[in-house]
C-alpha cells in the first residue's frame, strides 16, 4: 500500500473547482500529517482562497481552454506550455511513489496534471458536475482514479478508472440544525415568518437580484428573505431598505442558513445542488443558461429526479410568482435514503489515506 508524504492539489478558474478541494484539504489535515501544497494560476480565484487557509501556493502560468476560434487561444497555448514546464520544475525534486497529484478540474489544473503524467506521478481527479468539462476529459487520460459526483458522469470517462464517490461535502451537511444559530445578529429560530433563502452563489446572480427587486413587496409580505447577492451587487440591493429583507454579499455559513430555510431558490452549481440534496431540502433551481454544456441544468434535473426539486429556466423566471414556482416542487414523500447521495469526502479520503 502506498503512503503519500505530500499531496499537490490543483484546480480552479472558478470557485466551483476550488471549494471541493478546500473541503478535502481540511479533512486531510484533520486526519493525517501529510504535507499539502496547491498549484494554481497567478490571478485565478483559487489563489486568495487557498492562501486564506495558510497553504503553500505555487503560482504558474495557465491558459483557458476554448472550444471556439479566438486569437487568445494562441497566446494561452504558450502560457499553457510554460505552465507545464513550471509544473515539471515544481515536481522534479519529489519522489513519485510518495507524491499524489489531485485535481478538481478547470483549465488551471491541466498543466500540473500533464506534468505529473510525463514524470509518472499518480494522479487522481474529481468531477463535480453531471456533465464533464474539457479540462477533466483531458486530465482523465493521465489519471489513475476518476471520482464522480453523479452517476450520470460515468459515460464520459474510462470505466476502469471510475469511482462513484459523490461530492466532497462539509461535515455541516450531516449535523443537526443549530437552533441557537445567529446570523448577523439575527437568531433564525426565532423568526416568525417562513424563511426564504435566495442565493446566486458566491458571486451573486443579477437575474435573481432583478427578480427580487421586482417582487420584493410580495416576497416580504409572506417571508423573511435572506438573499446572497454577491459583493458587486450588495450596495444596490441594500438600497431596497425594506422590513423582512436581509441582503448579504456572501454568507460563509450558508449551510446552516439552508438548514433553517423553509424555502430556497438558487442557481444550480454542483456544490449547491449536492449540499441541498444532502440536507434533504427540496428547492427551486434556476440554472445558469450559459454554463458550459448547460451543466447547471443537468445538475438541477438530477435533483429534480432524485429529491423532487423544481427547475425553472432563466427565460421563465420573471413570468412566475413565487407561489407558482414552489407549486412545481414535487409534493410526493421522498425517501432520501434511496437517493444514493454520498459524501465524497469520506470515500476520497479512504482512497488517499488507505
Amino acid at each position: 500500500m502506498r503512503v503519500f508524504k505530500q499531496i499537490f492539489f490543483t484546480g480552479g478558474g472558478s470557485g466551483g473547482h476550488v471549494v471541493p478541494a478546500l473541503t478535502l484539504i481540511d479533512a486531510i489535515k484533520k486526519s493525517s500529517d501529510i504535507n499539502i501544497y496547491y498549484v494554481g494560476g497567478k490571478r485565478s480565484v483559487e489563489r486568495e482562497l487557498v492562501r486564506a487557509q495558510g497553504l503553500k501556493y505555487y503560482a504558474i502560468q495557465t491558459g483557458k481552454l476554448r472550444r471556439y476560434f479566438s486569437i487568445e487561444n494562441m497566446i494561452d497555448f504558450f502560457r499553457f506550455i510554460i505552465g507545464i514546464v513550471q509544473s515539471l520544475v515544481i515536481l522534479f525534486k519529489y519522489k513519485k511513489r510518495e507524491t499524489l497529484i489531485f485535481s478538481t478540474g478547470g483549465f488551471v489544473g491541466l498543466p500540473l496534471v500533464i506534468a505529473a503524467g510525463i514524470l509518472g506521478f499518480p494522479v487522481f481527479i474529481h468531477e463535480q458536475t453531471s456533465r464533464v468539462g474539457l479540462a477533466n476529459k483531458i486530465a482523465s487520460y493521465f489519471a489513475e482514479k476518476v471520482f464522480i459526483s453523479f452517476l450520470e458522469s460515468k459515460k464520459f470517462f474510462p470505466e476502469h478508472k471510475i469511482i462513484f464517490s459523490g461530492y466532497p461535502l462539509k461535515d455541516a451537511c450531516f449535523t443537526p440544525k443549530d437552533k441557537g444559530f445567529i446570523f448577523e445578529n439575527i437568531k433564525l429560530a426565532e423568526i416568525e415568518k417562513p424563511i426564504l433563502l435566495i442565493t446566486g452563489g458566491g458571486n451573486g446572480s443579477k437575474l435573481l437580484n432583478d427578480f427580487v427587486t421586482v417582487q420584493i413587496n410580495s416576497l416580504t409580505s409572506k417571508y423573511f428573505v435572506i438573499h446572497q447577492v454577491g459583493q458587486k451587487f450588495i450596495e444596490e440591493m441594500k438600497s431596497l431598505e425594506i422590513n423582512n429583507y436581509h441582503p448579504v454579499a456572501f454568507a460563509d455559513q450558508i449551510i446552516e442558513i439552508m438548514k433553517h430555510a423553509d424555502l430556497i431558490i438558487s442557481r444550480a452549481g454542483a456544490g449547491t445542488v449536492m449540499e441541498l440534496m444532502a440536507l434533504q431540502k427540496t428547492s427551486v433551481f434556476v440554472p445558469l443558461k450559459i454554463a458550459q454544456k448547460n451543466e447547471q441544468y443537468h445538475n438541477a434535473m438530477e435533483a429534480s429526479k432524485l429529491v423532487g426539486s423544481a427547475v425553472v429556466k432563466e427565460d421563465d423566471l420573471n413570468k412566475m410568482s413565487i407561489d407558482e414556482m414552489f407549486d412545481l416542487v414535487k409534493k410526493t414523500e421522498i425517501d432520501f435514503h434511496k437517493t444514493n447521495i454520498k459524501n465524497g469526502t469520506d470515500i476520497i479520503l479512504k482512497n488517499i489515506l488507505g
